[in-house]
Formats: C-alpha cells, sequence, structure tokens
C-alpha cells in the first residue's frame, strides 16, 4: 500500500543566492539598469509535487509523485533531480512532447518575502484524466496542490477539479488539498473561486491553505482592505484573532472535514468538524481525538533563517506525515510547525528537511518555541499548541 500520491503543480525552480544582504536596498539592488551580483544558483524542484512529495519521501513517508512537463531541457532537469530521491517517485510523472516545462525564478533575499517569476507551462494542461486513479486505489492518501496555477483545473467554474476529487473519493483515498495565492492580475485572479471550492470541497478530507490564500478566494473585498492596511507582518499579521476562525469554519461550511490554515510567523492553526464523514483509507488512527477540535501551534525558532521557499509545503508534509502514523492533533500541528522551521534553515525546499526521527528529538530535546499570547486561549504545555478555554461548536 502506498502512503501517499501528491498530484498538480511541478516546476524548476532556479534560486539565486544573494552575497549581501539587500535589505531596504531591494528596489535598487533590482533596479533597470543595473548588474547585481549574486552568488551560486540552486537548482530544485518546486511546486506542489516536489516541495509536499520530496518533504513526505525525506520524513521517510512511501510517496508517488504525479505531475506533467514537457520534453525540453527544464523537464529533463525535473526528472533528473527527482529521480536522484529515487526513481519509483516518478512513476506518475507524465512528458508531453512539444510542451514547455514549468520554471520559477525565485528572488529570495534574507529577511523579505520571496519574489517569483514564474512560467506555468504543461501545469496548465494538468487536468482530471492525468489522475491515474487506479494508483490511487492502492494508497491511503491523495493530496493535490496548487489549482490556481492549473488552469485546466480551474476552467468552467472548477468543473474537473471538482471531477478530481470526487473520483478520487470514490477510489476510497483520503483526499487532501493545499492552494497558492492566485495572480490578481492574471486568470486565475478573476475566477470565482468560492463558487469553485463550493463544487469540490464536499470530496475534500483535508484542506490546507494560507489563511491569506484562503481569504482571497472567499472575501475578495476584505482582502483587499487588509492588503492595504497590512503593516511589516504582512497581510497575516494584520489578521485578527476571531477572522482566522472564521476562516476555518468557513472552510468547514463548504464541506471540508480537518483544515489546517498556514500562517506564516505567526504558526499553524487546526480546526476539525464535530462529525466526520468517510475519511477513507488515511484517516487519523483515534477519531474521536480529532472531532470538534481547534488549536493553534506556534512557530518553532529556527537556528539560521536563510530562506522560506517551499516553508509552506513542508509543514504541510510535516502534518500529513504525523496524521498518517497515528499522531494526536496536538502532536501533528507541532510536527508541521517543526518540518517548515526545519525548512527555513536552507535556501530551497528540500535541503532544511530533516529525517522524521531527527525532526521529533528536536522537538523532544526542547526546541525553543516563537512566543505567543492567545487571550481567551490555554497553553496545552505537553505539545506546546494552544487551544480556546471555552470551544466553539463546531459542526
Amino acid at each position: 500500500m502506498i502512503e501517499v500520491i501528491v498530484a498538480g503543480h511541478i516546476c524548476l525552480d532556479i534560486i539565486p543566492r544573494f552575497t549581501v544582504d539587500a535589505g531596504p536596498e531591494l528596489e535598487a539592488y533590482l533596479s533597470p539598469g543595473r548588474l547585481s551580483e549574486v552568488g551560486p544558483a540552486a537548482l530544485s524542484t518546486g511546486g506542489a509535487v516536489s516541495n509536499t512529495g520530496l518533504s513526505l519521501h525525506l520524513l521517510g513517508v512511501d510517496t508517488r509523485l504525479m505531475g506533467k512537463m514537457g520534453d525540453d531541457l527544464f523537464g529533463q532537469a525535473i526528472l533528473d533531480i527527482v529521480h536522484g530521491y529515487g526513481r519509483e517517485l516518478a512513476e506518475g510523472m507524465i512528458v508531453v512532447p512539444g510542451e514547455t516545462s514549468s520554471y520559477t525564478v525565485v528572488i529570495n533575499p534574507p529577511h523579505i518575502d520571496r519574489i517569483f517569476l514564474h512560467c506555468a507551462g504543461a501545469n496548465h494542461t494538468f487536468g482530471a484524466s492525468d489522475v491515474l486513479y487506479p494508483v490511487l486505489e492502492r494508497a491511503r492518501l491523495f493530496h493535490l496542490g496548487y489549482p490556481p496555477l492549473l488552469g485546466r483545473l480551474y476552467a468552467d467554474g472548477g468543473k474537473e477539479l471538482a471531477d478530481v476529487f470526487h473520483r478520487a473519493k470514490e477510489t476510497g483515498v483520503t483526499t487532501s488539498l493545499d492552494m497558492t495565492m492566485p495572480d490578481p492580475a492574471g486568470p486565475s485572479g478573476q475566477v470565482d473561486w468560492e463558487a469553485v471550492m463550493r463544487r469540490c470541497m464536499p470530496a475534500v478530507d483535508l484542506f490546507l491553505p494560507s489563511a491569506e490564500e484562503w481569504l482571497f478566494m472567499i472575501d475578495r473585498p476584505r482582502f483587499d482592505r487588509l492588503a492595504e492596511q497590512a503593516g511589516p507582518g504582512g497581510m497575516l499579521g494584520a489578521l485578527a484573532v476571531d477572522e482566522i476562525r472564521e476562516l476555518g469554519q468557513a472552510a468547514l461550511d463548504l464541506g471540508a472535514q480537518i483544515v489546517v490554515l498556514k500562517l506564516g510567523e505567526r504558526g499553524v492553526y487546526l480546526r476539525t468538524r464535530g462529525t466526520f464523514g468517510d475519511l477513507g483509507r488515511g484517516a487519523p488512527a483515534n477519531l474521536d481525538a480529532w472531532r470538534g477540535r481547534e488549536l493553534w501551534a506556534p512557530c518553532f525558532i529556527p537556528d539560521n533563517l536563510v530562506g522560506t521557499t517551499g516553508a509552506g509545503d513542508a509543514t504541510i508534509a510535516g502534518f500529513l506525515a504525523a496524521m498518517l502514523r497515528g499522531a494526536s492533533p496536538e502532536r501533528a500541528l507541532a510536527i508541521a510547525a517543526a518540518v517548515g522551521a526545519c525548512n527555513v534553515e536552507a535556501a530551497d525546499a528540500l535541503s532544511g528537511v530533516r529525517p522524521w526521527e531527527e525532526t521529533l528529538a528536536r522537538i523532544d530535546g526542547g526546541w525553543e518555541r516563537a512566543p505567543m499570547h492567545l487571550p481567551g486561549w490555554e497553553l496545552d504545555e505537553v505539545y506546546g499548541v494552544w487551544c480556546p478555554s471555552q470551544p466553539s461548536l463546531v459542526l
């Protein structure tokens, strides 16, 4: 039995290493006509298929990848990198003659959020027919990532995205969905995402977007207002605790059963239904412990913050690995935060991810967490996560 299949977006990441801390001078550093020296570039695979899938592999989880690329040099580089982790990982990859492979130039200076220059390439033609459903019948969990970068999936009101998840559920697999931020000025930014999600979410067991991605999709006017008001902490820093809780509940209202919201420097938030439907073969071992829960895990403090490329995907990998291994929701959320913190200690999406036992030893060895104050919440001293003093009513 395969533990996890990760499908959706995959690309080649080209990440130049900054030789100076650009800091507040970044605009001048990248100004037109200027030649700015950088160090060697890290070349790695990117996107959810690579970042989440290979992170799961590094955590010791039996994983297969399903993505799409062209037969060009970038596509060959993607396959070479994946094969370096294990040839079996790429069994579900599709190479299409004549198509362009997706790539991203990641501008990732220290202490500044990333800037992406992205070509979607073959990802835009990834559709429901590209998922190998007979393979899903031999897996415990199916995870799909980044629909806003998969044009065929969100076209026509998300018909094919819904088709993927409803067909996946029919195989008995546990279904999991991650998002990425739509391009506000591009086609994905003009989609009625709430309608798309209303169509597919009844077949989604686990939903794991960032809070700002989810807010963009279900309340664009509020997203725009908060974006204007956002200070140094950005959009995620501008969201009030009650707004984050509302975002979690909104995902449950649309049909998801377990919701994980990534909050950047503010940690990871979990909200679950009080009554579960069929959660598939990858369901948590002790369902009673997961029903009607609301938890918030603060970040672990990295030894050295190098870059945030793939941090959200690593966080998801940590959560999925922990859940599949029978962890409690408190332990799973703490592990998710830990894997995300390991990730930011390297420039690329994978070099910072540590083996499973090493990650647990780091947590249990007293790894320091970022301070957090949540009025009306209580700290679980055993797991280092917070829960409401008076839990709200959850579906």
